[in-house]
Formats: C-alpha cells, sequence, structure tokens
C-alpha cells in the first residue's frame, strides 16, 4: 500500500500531492475535469431542485468542497460535491425545520445543515471516530440506498407530469398523482420521460459520452426552437451571474435538535458513502485511504460550502468513475472541474436558464433509479436468504418512516445483525482428520474422528453477556450428544479473546456443573490478556494450572497422560506424538 503520511501530510495529504505535483499527470487531471465538469453541470442543478433551492445553488456548491477537498482529502479520484442520497435527505430534514421558521429561509437551513453536518465529521475526527462508516453493513446500506432511489422518483411526480401531487409518503403521493392521471401535461411528461431513456441508452451504449450535458442541451434546444416551447413547458429561467456572500446563516427559531438529527443521519451516510467509494478507487491503484482523516475533509467541505449558501455534499460515485475512466491522476481533475462550473455561471448562464424542469426531473429520476440495485439485492440473496430479508425490511422502513427516521432504523438494524452474530455464533467439536495435521471442526469433514472420552469445543467469538448463556446452553449440549460419556471437556479458547464479569461467572458454572458429573474441564490456548482476567478473579486457580494448555497438541497430550495414570492404558484414538505430555506443562 501506499506510504504513511508523516507531519501536516497527515492532515493535508491533498496538499501534499499538489505541491510533489508530476506535469506528466496534467493531461489526464485535464480531461478528467473537463468531462467531469460536463456531467456536473445538470447533475447538481437538479440535486438543487430536489431540495426546493434555485438551481444555480446547487453549481454554487461546487465549488468550496472541491477547492478544499483537494488540500484536505485522502482520495486522488473522488468527486466531491452535491450528490443525490444527501440532497434527498437534506431535502427531508429542511421539511423538518422550515414550518418552525417560514419557507422564506429554505436556503438558510440548508445552509444551516451544511455546517451542522460539517460540524459531526470535525467532532468525530477530533474523537477518532473513523469507523462510523461501518455503522450501516452492506445489506443494510443497499436497502437504503434502494428506498433512496424510490423516495428520488416518488418526488420527481409534479415535475415529470405539471401536477400538483398531494401527500406526505410514497403512497399518498402515488395515489393522488393516479387520481390525475387525465391532467397531466404530456409535452412535460415526454420531455421528462424521453431524458431518463436517453441517459439510460448513452449509459449502456457510450459510456464515456457526458450523457447528462448531452441530453440537457438537446432538450433545451428542442423547447426553445420547436413547437414543444409553445406548448407549456416550463424551463428553469434566469440564472443569477454572481457568487453567494460567506456568510453565518441565522440560527433564530431554530430547533437545535432537530437540526442535530437531520445533520447527524446525512453525516453517517454522506460519509459511509465517501469511504466506501474512496477505498474501492484507492485499491486500484495500491493507495490507500484513511477513514479518520476523511472526516476531517469532509467537515471542512461542509463547513465551507454552509458559509456560502450551499447545502450538504459528499461523494459521486458516478462522477468518480467517468473522472477515473478519463485519465484522473490527481485533485486537479476537481479543480478544473470547478473552474468550469464558475466559468459557466459567468458565461452560460442564459443556456442553463432554458434547461427544462421537466428534464432536470428527468435526470433526478434516472439516479433514483440507478440507486435501486437489483442486480446486488440479487447477489445478496444468493449469498443468505437472512440478509436479503434484512435490506428489503431496511428499504420497507426508510419508504414507511421516511429518510430521518430511516436512517436510524437502519444503523438499529445493522447493530441488531451484528449483536445476533456475535450472540448466537458459529461453534464446533474438534477432531482429527486423516492426513490433516492438527485438529478441525468435524462438520467440515466427514472423515473426522474424535477422541473418545475428549470433548473439545470451540465457541468461535469474544465471550461476554450477550452470548453468555447461548456459549453454556451449547456447549452443555454438546456434553449430553457425546457418544461415549466425556470424561474431559477440552474448551479450545482461541477464539475467545475477550471476556466480561458475566462470561467468568458463566465458565465457573459450566466447571462446577461438568465437575458435578465428574467431567474435568481444561482449558488451551487461552490468550495471556484473558488467563490474567480469569486469575484476578480466581477461576484460574479453580480450575487448576495443571489444566489450563498453551496449544491443544499438549492439552490432548495432557488428556493422555490423566488417562494413562486413571485407566492404566494409552487412551484410544490419539496420534502417537501427542500421548507424551511436555515437562512445562505437568
Amino acid at each position: 500500500m501506499g506510504e504513511e503520511p508523516v507531519g501536516w501530510r497527515r492532515w493535508a495529504p491533498g496538499l501534499g500531492v499538489l505541491l510533489g505535483y508530476d506535469r506528466a499527470w496534467l493531461r489526464g487531471d485535464l480531461i478528467a475535469g473537463v468531462t467531469v465538469a460536463a456531467y456536473l453541470v445538470p447533475q447538481v442543478m437538479a440535486y438543487a431542485e430536489i431540495i426546493g433551492l434555485p438551481p444555480v445553488t446547487g453549481l454554487w456548491a461546487v465549488l468550496a468542497p472541491m477547492a478544499v477537498y483537494a488540500i484536505l482529502g485522502n482520495s486522488r479520484q473522488l468527486s466531491i460535491g452535491p450528490e443525490s442520497t444527501t440532497a434527498l435527505m437534506t431535502a427531508a430534514g429542511i421539511a423538518a425545520l422550515v414550518g418552525q421558521v417560514g419557507p422564506g429561509r429554505r436556503a438558510e437551513v440548508a445552509a444551516l445543515i451544511a455546517i451542522a453536518v460539517g460540524v459531526v465529521c470535525l467532532v468525530a475526527w477530533v474523537a477518532r471516530l473513523g469507523q462510523i462508516a461501518n455503522l450501516l453493513s452492506k445489506p443494510v446500506l443497499v436497502g437504503y440506498m434502494a428506498g433512496i432511489g424510490v423516495l428520488m422518483v416518488v418526488s420527481q411526480y409534479s415535475k415529470l407530469t405539471g401536477l400538483a401531487i398531494e401527500g406526505d409518503n410514497p403512497g399518498t403521493q402515488t395515489l393522488s398523482l393516479v387520481s390525475q392521471l387525465g391532467a397531466v401535461h404530456l409535452p412535460t411528461l415526454l420531455v421528462g420521460l424521453g431524458v431518463v431513456v436517453a441517459l439510460f441508452a448513452l449509459r449502456a451504449w457510450a459510456p464515456r459520452w457526458p450523457g447528462p450535458l448531452l441530453v440537457m442541451l438537446t432538450a433545451a434546444a428542442l423547447v426553445a426552437f420547436t413547437p414543444l416551447g409553445s406548448l407549456g413547458i416550463r424551463v428553469i429561467g434566469e440564472v443569477p451571474r454572481d457568487l453567494p456572500q460567506a456568510a453565518l446563516p441565522n440560527l433564530e427559531g431554530i430547533d437545535l435538535l432537530q437540526l442535530a438529527v437531520a445533520a447527524l443521519g446525512i453525516a453517517v451516510v454522506g460519509y459511509s458513502d465517501v469511504i466506501l467509494t474512496g477505498r474501492a478507487f484507492a485499491a486500484r491503484r495500491d493507495e490507500r485511504v484513511d477513514a479518520t482523516g476523511e472526516l476531517l475533509a469532509m467537515g471542512a467541505a461542509n463547513v465551507a460550502n454552509g458559509f456560502l449558501a450551499g447545502f450538504p455534499v459528499s461523494s459521486s460515485a458516478s462522477r468518480t468513475v467517468i473522472g477515473d475512466a478519463a485519465g484522473s491522476r490527481t485533485q486537479v481533475h476537481s479543480l478544473v472541474a470547478a473552474a468550469i462550473v464558475l466559468g459557466s455561471i459567468y458565461l452560460f448562464s442564459p443556456v442553463l436558464g432554458a434547461f427544462p424542469q421537466a428534464a432536470l426531473g428527468g435526470v433526478v429520476v434516472y439516479a433514483g433509479l440507478r440507486l435501486v440495485d437489483l442486480s446486488e439485492l440479487g447477489r445478496i440473496g444468493a449469498f443468505r436468504r437472512s440478509e436479503l430479508v434484512l435490506a428489503l425490511v431496511t428499504m420497507a422502513a426508510v419508504l414507511a418512516t421516511g429518510l430521518l427516521n430511516g436512517i436510524g432504523i437502519a444503523v438499529g438494524l445493522s447493530i441488531l445483525d451484528l449483536i445476533r452474530r456475535i450472540a448466537h455464533p458459529h461453534d464446533g467439536v474438534l477432531g482429527y482428520v486423516p492426513g490433516i495435521a492438527g485438529m478441525h471442526d468435524v462438520d467440515d469433514y466427514p472423515r473426522a474422528t474424535q477422541v473418545p472420552g475428549l470433548v473439545v469445543y470451540r465457541y468461535d467469538s469474544p465471550l461476554f453477556f450477550a452470548n453468555a448463556d447461548d456459549f453454556l446452553t451449547r456447549a452443555l449440549a454438546t456434553v449430553r450428544r457425546a457418544d461415549p460419556r466425556p470424561r474431559w471437556f477440552l474448551l479450545n479458547a482461541e477464539a475467545n479473546i475477550e471476556v466480561d464479569l458475566t462470561a467468568v461467572d458463566t465458565l465457573e458454572q459450566l466447571r462446577r456443573t461438568l465437575d458435578g458429573q465428574g467431567i474435568v474441564f481444561a482449558l488451551a490456548r487461552v490468550k495471556m490478556e484473558v488467563r490474567e482476567q480469569l486469575s484476578q478473579v480466581g477461576f484460574v486457580e479453580a480450575v487448576g494450572e495443571d489444566r489450563i494448555f498453551a496449544t491443544l497438541p499438549t492439552a490432548v497430550a495432557g488428556y493422555a497422560a490423566w488417562y494413562e495414570r486413571e485407566y492404566g492404558e494409552r487412551p484410544p484414538g490419539i496420534p502417537e506424538a501427542t500421548t507424551t505430555q511436555p515437562k512445562e506443562e505437568k
């Protein structure tokens, strides 16, 4: 992997890359920057419309994040800026807050959410909580994204049809659409659906072409220069040619708790996307993305964006793919894209103003449909049906409860899935396999044989309060099933890398139960830290030093020595090499 950054390069790795820039990289970065900008301009304008802001706000929201990430970011390929998921989540956050302060402050609330998202990321960076990216498992993340995709499609009903859609959830909004089908404005619908079809066609047949820009320019030309323009198709209208002034949005009347909840949800999802995408592209080039360092980069990018009248941003996987395919080598490609966006605001605002609103809605629908990854859902189902159920439940939760509640449910489901796996892990009984050294799970090898009278048991998890009873129940069940009746129960503790007091008490209960049945309790492969903990509470003394072994072979040898003392003969089923116990463990 790439070298570990040191000194100031740890918190500004992007600046380190820029200072050591190789001119050989410039051609690839220039081409990639132009290509990404061609995709980006119509995309970010559409995402601003999702939030309910003027389309030019999407262009503003590109400039500061790209510049900040070029300095502080770890990834050379990642395209930072407005993104469909965070845009829709921001819209949900605004809906919860704007009722308190009035619709006239919608842009201000969006900027406040961006700053709050940045603060969440910066606090997590200070606390070194880079593992926040792991709060969402893959099935939960796929289901969550699918739910967001459906909500994005539903959110564009009005722009695609020209209807006034009523309702506050996908079900009621769909019913509202169905009840008004006879009043759909067909020219608007044709433009919107035409954009969706064209984008999918270009993705399939010309993936390197700047699809969003091409279809938006085509739609604008058709409305401007054909009879379509006289059929009532609405366009964006005037696009301001200036930039916002840096300012702190007004907090008056804002429910800070509601603001924090919205920001936390956006931060978790946005940051997860940054890490997943960044690591995927870094791995291709033998580079490294520091999870904690990305918190600083994303935090600073969002704070800067909020002060410049922007809204929350994260990474765009689609633009990252496009930039990488076009030859991006560093974040210089993002700086080139930002420069083109800036030029577009000042030089091409009349063209941008001619974009039909239905076409922007089509871009959003296209992005939403791509979030519903049917192939990935199929792959999850083929791997494990329970994980597919988890993905579908997450998707349903998002659709039923909304985005902000959905993120809480998604994180909760991930945590519950983790607890389920730890609370009921794999266990196994070990035996010998002909021709294979060591001891192995007898369920994995049909030819494996157990040592008669010796149960070698392994429980593949740390032992703590959540699985202590499960461990005890399954261990005793293993003893009951053993044939012949066991004389020794040997716990292979290599996977039990941690114990708590509840687990220690459970181990003692198991030892006493086995002792009452005349069965010797022994331990093997106990981690030194765990052994010290067991010793502090008297468990090692209760078991006996001569019943705690460093390895499985010495433990089996200990059983063999005990058996010979008790019965005067070598125990059956043990290889010759293990029948002699080392002196140091006598």
